[in-house]
């Protein structure tokens, strides 16, 4: 069963299918140790762990090497972050017969022009291509899957771009007909009612899948009320991160030892078990043992 199996199978089983957001292979791996349903690698995350914006900066390839050193980091499967889908239809079938063949679970992408700048910005450029040219894209896609269970997740930006409720949810239906197989419907209001009403209008299908960054609020208990069925937790990981090592290297910074250090950090055994240096050692020792049944070492 491969991981898009196991995926597929979990939002048809599971009431809430709840993901994890990571930016590398060391952080997808604890998302997948805390007990989450699979491993968001988010576009945000990812360029900022390479200093750069979230502005259609990186590469493809560059995305898919990250992305990939998650899926062989870990079991749970891995949804790629894939923004505007870098590029037209074409550019969509390359990305997507790429990122399956890497063992990715599902893609997402989202209805924004290129290049895209991250939807929470203040003051920042959101701006949609039109319908026909996003479902061409969303055709492209399902024509490039070779696993029928490849899910192409579709995000409408409508909501961010102001663009209306009625213009959304015109769009996710358009979205479901070309062939898409959730929905994400992204809002930046500070509260989730936007995203319940969408998702109590929609009359479709297709599974709902949100991302309350901007609306911390929202309660598990009320998903299911409103027939959401995916809640991806995209960036609090990379925004711990930042502030847990800001706080560690400045206290280094005016310290005379680090004895003094009060910020809780992990001991090197935490580390040395997310290494598997253990399992290494004993796959050494393994190997020891068979040389010297075989006469090499004595």
């Amino acid at each position: 069963m491969t991981n898009a199996d196991i995926l597929r199978q979990k939002v048809k089983s599971n009431e809430i299918v709840r993901v994890g957001g990571a930016f590398d292979a060391m952080s997808a791996k604890l998302v997948e140790m805390h007990g989450f349903d699979a491993v968001w690698a988010g576009s945000f995350a990812i360029s900022a762990t390479h200093a750069l914006p979230d502005a259609s900066i990186m590469t493809m390839t560059e995305f898919l090497h990250v992305t990939t050193s998650m899926v062989d980091a870990c079991k749970i499967p891995v949804i790629a972050d894939c923004d505007t889908g870098f590029g037209g239809p074409s550019n969509v079938s390359h990305m997507v017969k790429k990122y399956e063949a890497a063992g990715v679970a599902a893609i997402s992408i989202e209805d924004k022009i290129f290049p895209k700048q991250n939807s929470l910005l203040d003051g920042g450029k959101q701006e949609l291509i039109s319908e026909k040219e996003f479902v061409a894209k969303i055709i492209a896609a399902k024509e490039a899957k070779r696993n029928p269970n490849f899910m192409i997740i579709a995000r409408t930006e409508a909501l961010i771009a102001e663009s209306g409720m009625n213009e959304a949810v015109q769009r996710a239906r358009a979205y479901e007909k070309a062939g898409a197989d959730a929905l994400l419907i992204h809002s930046k209001k500070n509260t989730p009612d936007e995203v319940f009403e969408f998702a109590d209008i929609w009359d479709g299908k297709l599974p709902v899948v949100i991302v309350p960054t901007s609306y911390p609020s929202i309660k598990s208990s009320d998903l299911q009320k409103h027939k959401i069925k995916m809640i991806i937790y995209a960036n609090q990981t990379l925004r711990a991160s930042y502030a847990s090592m800001n706080r560690v290297l400045e206290q280094i910074r005016n310290s005379d030892s680090l004895d003094s250090v009060k910020e809780e950090i992990s001991t090197m055994e935490e580390i040395f078990k997310l290494q598997k240096m253990y399992e290494l050692k004993n796959e050494e020792e393994m190997i020891k043992q068979n040389l010297k049944k075989m006469g090499y070492i004595s």
